[in-house]
């Protein structure tokens, strides 16, 4: 295998690698996709700063996650990868490692990810009752009774029954 590893590079203009290869197999159960594990020997190294001088996600999120005693981590299974990275960090630093919880993405037609910076369209207040129920059903979740027409009275009602087993290993609904 080829890499730069011994390659001297300008660390003004070059990315900061972090060597993770001496650190352990690492794992965590994610709450609905599993096991989520880092292997040293196959990832090998993480950006830590990058070529622009910004400290990268991976790290900023380790380190903010630590600070401010996040116990628990719930985002898109698009950001599924970089639980690996964040593990390592996490171990490499003797930082505490979060309970994770990996939600579904809910997908344009062609597998995209609906997303704002995609220009999705907005949730319209006079369907988000509907629109919320449609959610709920992606997410495999009881449905709520029909006799509720708010959302906040959806949303005391299901977080109250919330069950991500429900959906478990389910990474896209569209």
């Amino acid at each position: 295998m080829r890499d730069c590893r011994d390659r001297r590079c300008d660390p003004q203009s070059s990315a900061l690698r972090a060597d993770l290869t001496g650190l352990a197999r690492c794992a965590v159960t994610d709450r609905s996709l599993g096991s989520i594990a880092f292997e040293p020997k196959i990832q090998r190294d993480v950006v830590v700063r990058r070529r622009d001088g910004l400290h990268a996600y991976q790290l900023a999120c380790v380190i903010d996650d630590a600070v401010q005693g996040i116990t628990d981590v719930v985002r898109g299974a698009d950001l599924l990868a970089s639980t690996r990275w964040q593990l390592a960090l996490q171990q490499a630093l003797g930082l505490p490692t979060p309970t994770y919880l990996h939600l579904p993405l809910v997908v344009e037609t062609d597998g995209s990810k609906l997303a704002k910076s995609r220009h999705a369209a907005a949730i319209d207040p006079q369907l988000a009752v509907q629109q919320l129920r449609q959610v709920l059903d992606w997410l495999k979740q009881k449905s709520p009774p029909t006799a509720f027409v708010s959302v906040a009275a959806i949303l005391d009602w299901a977080r109250l029954r919330w069950e991500p087993a429900r959906f478990a290993g389910t990474v896209a609904v569209s």
